[in-house]
C-alpha cells in the first residue's frame, strides 16, 4: 500500500515530510531567541520540561513508525522470509573479477525465490540487479577473503531481462561490468 514512500521520488518526499516541520520549529526558536527577544527566557522550567518531552515524543514516534513501516524492504528480512517459506530456492552463484561476472546461471523463473551468493577473487565489486524499467531491486557488496559467499535471497515478480552492474569502483574498466539475467516465466 505504501510502497511508493520507500522508493524513488516517494522517499524524497518523505524526508521532506519529515525535514521541514522540524526545520521550521528550529528556525523559529533559533530567530526568536537571536533576533525577536535576545533576553534571557521568562518561561517556567516546568513547562520547558513538558515541551521538551512532547517534542522528543513526537520526534520518537515518527522516527520508530516510519522505521517499522520500512522494515518489509530490507534485503536481510526479505530473504529470511523467502527462506521461511519452505519452497525450492533457485540457486545462482557468482564470482566477480577484473571487470566481469562468473554467472553459473544466467536463466530464472520467476515466482520463485533465488539464492544469489557471490564472491571476488581480487577486490571489491558490487552486484547490482535492476528491474528492466531501470529501478535498482538489490545490491550486494563482493569482498575478497571471505570464507562464506555473501548472500542474499530475491523473488522475480515478473519475467524479462535484468541489468547486472557493478556499484563499487574497482578499476579503469569499471563502467565495463555489466551482465543480465534473464527471468522467465514459471513453468505450470
Amino acid at each position: 500500500m505504501l510502497d511508493f514512500l520507500f522508493s524513488g521520488w516517494g522517499a524524497f518526499w518523505m524526508t521532506l515530510f519529515m525535514l521541514v516541520p522540524f526545520a521550521a520549529v528550529f528556525y523559529y526558536v533559533i530567530r526568536r531567541k537571536s533576533v525577536v527577544d535576545p533576553s534571557p527566557g521568562a518561561t517556567a522550567r516546568a513547562k520547558i520540561s513538558q515541551i521538551e518531552v512532547s517534542w522528543l515524543g513526537l520526534v520518537l514516534v515518527v522516527f520508530v513508525g516510519v522505521n517499522l513501516a520500512s522494515l518489509k524492504y530490507m534485503p536481510t528480512l526479505a530473504t529470511a522470509r523467502a527462506a521461511a517459506q519452505g519452497t525450492a530456492v533457485q540457486n545462482v552463484e557468482l564470482t566477480a573479477t577484473s571487470w566481469a561476472y562468473d554467472i553459473s546461471s544466467r536463466r530464472v523463473e520467476a515466482g520463485r525465490p533465488v539464492r544469489f551468493s557471490g564472491r571476488s577473487s581480487d577486490t571489491m565489486h558490487g552486484f547490482a540487479v535492476y528491474h528492466p524499467d531501470g529501478r535498482l531491486l538489490f545490491t550486494m557488496m563482493l569482498m575478497p577473503g571471505l570464507a562464506k559467499p555473501t548472500s542474499l535471497i530475491h523473488t522475480f515478480d515478473e519475467p524479462g531481462t535484468y541489468k547486472v552492474r557493478c556499484l563499487e569502483y574497482c578499476g579503469i574498466a569499471h563502467h565495463t561490468m555489466r551482465d543480465e539475467i534473464v527471468v522467465v516465466a514459471a513453468a505450470r
